[in-house]
């Protein structure tokens, strides 16, 4: 019977799941990144990676409509239909994306978003009712493309 251990001598199987190393690591990690940001912020450090400011070249308005996870109708702002997209790859991930915005904001309807094209090359899909935004250009060259087709769509 002394080989039979109690169940408060047997070791618990949950102290085993995380080592104690990576917890501290993590804890680290975490601590090290609120440093980073108070540093920057008591020493008022510039921004980076803030895009430049740049007046409106070009700004339209329209209205994307998800039919599913892949396909979206394209509209102006009186409803008329610009393209019908059954798969419309880059444009559908924006409207996703949008569409999700507008969820979490309670946003009643499908108001119109702007696609705005900036003097210094920036191409930004904007939400005026959410304030949500996105940098096209940042996305690559074809996914720019596609918007950029869709401002020369009349």
């Amino acid at each position: 019977m002394a080989q039979l251990r109690t169940l408060a001598d047997r070791q618990s199987p949950e102290r085993d799941m995380i080592p104690r190393a990576l917890l501290r690591a993590m804890l680290a990690l975490a601590l090290s990144a609120v440093a980073i940001v108070a540093f920057s912020v008591l020493t008022d450090r510039p921004h980076v990676g803030v895009p430049v400011a740049s007046e409106p070249v070009q700004v339209k308005e329209f209205i994307l409509e998800g039919k599913s996870a892949q396909a979206v109708v394209v509209r102006d702002t009186e409803g008329n239909v610009l393209l019908d997209l059954p798969h419309g790859g880059f444009i559908t991930v924006i409207q996703n994306a949008m569409a999700r915005a507008r969820l979490v904001a309670r946003v009643e309807g499908n108001p119109p978003m702007r696609v705005v094209e900036y003097a210094n090359g920036r191409f930004v899909a904007e939400d005026p009712i959410t304030g949500w935004s996105v940098e096209l250009y940042a996305f690559g060259g074809d996914n720019k493309a596609a918007f950029e087709r869709l401002m020369a769509h009349e």
